[in-house]
């Protein structure tokens, strides 16, 4: 600071410098929040929707009540009441979460997949509905591919992607210049575009590190971050199975719809076979290996909650046992565990649990439940929370556009770009960092990057119309 106050100038160049930097992330603040708002308001809208049905009615049956009078029936029992009420073949039987609430079997048919609620102790059954058709999906599809497949995924990627872009050229907008205390409290005496202001940048600061939680564990799920680059070398090495022969198929097989059935870290590891020696003792010996067999195993074996059993789809494939925090059958990612069991000895082929994931896959096994609102009430306020903090920014930069706008039609009005931009090199080096670690994203900026430097600035036209 001395020496700045012997050399005005020297001050002065940092001053024009941090301008220059503040102009130029407001800049492609502005032009990331044109291309993500829409897309932010339909996540955050489709989530709240998901949350909601989730928390009031459940997505597999499992908050649909019976009343307990006396023994429930053995399953093999109650699976047989299911297919006399929809003939097909049984896929996966969803246990109850409580005593007093229904048994849920999946059945396919030459239809599709059918949920059959059955009561356990009437032997009746209570309701039957089409899997993956309901107000839960169409918001899940909406919410991952915009109802237009691979394309809306894309889409969707790219969005998360520049959403990173606009929280952290928003937190360096906000970076406290003088009143930290303005910075973190709104100052709600300010008046028009002041207020808003205010409300955006503090309500956008206070939300901004869930929200990068939230994009990231997005993006794992998205087709090219997710699926080509992150989950292949996040999933689990088949290769610990010490030396469990392996099936064609992988995990992501046992997926139905959009909606995933197998945790995230095992959807690219291929399944374990039936029809070998190997294995330890699950179904005891001389004992038949049946539905019934299955669940007192998952049942011995300390599945608390709720788990799942899924029946071997052909001859080399497996039981499979799950119990995962983001199918909703705990409130613990911890407690996450998936057990294979051979369809013809009974014995266990493989155990996978929390503890056995790698770093990215207890990070992703942590981040869906959250990111779905399913670890707890407390959960699902803050996600309530969030979301409706999500619209208010959006909508509030929206506000903050209309009012700074100028009236004369045909003006974008975007943020003027400097000059002349100091460290422009490093800019350059964080993008191809960018460009490297998401690849949509990265095509993205550089394609705009071009149309700014390129086009917009030497068509005077174009540049009038954006200014």
């Amino acid at each position: 600071m001395a020496i700045d106050s012997q050399n005005p100038g020297t001050a002065q160049a940092q001053d024009t410098i941090a301008q220059k930097f503040y102009f130029a992330a407001w800049r492609w603040h502005f032009y990331a929040g044109i291309f993500v708002i829409p897309f932010l308001i339909i996540l955050a809208v489709t989530g709240l929707m998901m949350m909601f049905i989730t928390q009031f009615d459940g997505r597999d049956g499992e908050k649909i009540g019976v009343t307990i009078d006396g023994t429930a029936l053995p399953v093999s029992q109650q699976a047989e009441v299911a297919l006399n009420e929809m003939p097909g073949q049984v896929v996966e039987w969803i246990g109850p979460k409580a005593e007093n609430l229904a048994t849920v079997f999946r059945i396919k048919t030459e239809a599709g997949h059918r949920m059959v609620a059955v009561d356990p102790y009437a032997g009746q059954v209570i309701e039957v509905w089409d899997r993956r058709a309901g107000w839960y999906d169409l918001a899940d599809n909406i919410h991952s591919t915009l109802l237009i497949g691979t394309t809306g995924d894309r889409i969707l990627e790219i969005a998360a992607g520049l959403s990173l872009v606009l929280v952290f050229t928003g937190l360096y907008l906000w970076w406290p210049r003088g009143n930290t205390l303005a910075a973190l409290v709104p100052n709600l005496k300010a008046r028009g575009r002041g207020l808003w202001k205010s409300l955006h940048a503090v309500v956008g600061f206070w939300m901004s590190l869930l929200l990068i939680v939230f994009l990231i564990s997005g993006l794992s799920w998205a087709g090219v971050w997710g699926g080509m680059i992150v989950q292949p070398w996040s999933s689990f090495p088949a290769e610990k199975w010490d030396d469990v022969p392996l099936s064609d198929e992988i995990h992501a097989s046992m997926n139905h719809g959009h909606q995933n059935d197998v945790p995230w870290v095992l959807e690219q590891t291929p399944m374990p076979a039936s029809g070998s020696d190997v294995g330890i003792t699950g179904v005891p010996e001389g004992a038949t290996v049946d539905i019934d067999a299955l669940v007192e195993l998952g049942t011995a074996l300390g599945m608390a909650e709720r788990f799942r059993v899924a029946y071997p789809g052909g001859e080399a494939a497996v039981w499979t046992l799950n119990r995962d925090s983001m199918s909703s059958d705990s409130t613990d990612p911890v407690n996450d565990r998936t057990v294979h069991v051979d369809q013809y000895t009974g014995k266990i082929l493989a155990d996978v649990r929390y503890a056995d994931y790698s770093l990215m896959g207890k990070a992703m096994a942590v981040g869906i439940p959250l990111h779905m609102g399913l670890m707890g009430i407390w959960n699902f306020v803050l996600n309530l929370v969030f979301c409706l903090s999500v619209i208010f920014v959006c909508v509030s930069g929206v506000v903050m556009w209309v009012k700074r706008r100028p009236q004369k039609a045909g003006r974008l009005a975007a943020p003027p770009m400097p000059a002349e931009l100091p460290l422009w090199k490093g800019a350059v080096l964080i993008g191809l960092f960018t460009a490297m670690a998401f690849p949509l994203v990265g095509l993205t900026l550089v394609a705009v990057l071009a149309f700014d430097l390129l086009i917009l600035s030497n068509i005077p036209a174009m540049k009038r119309a954006m200014s």
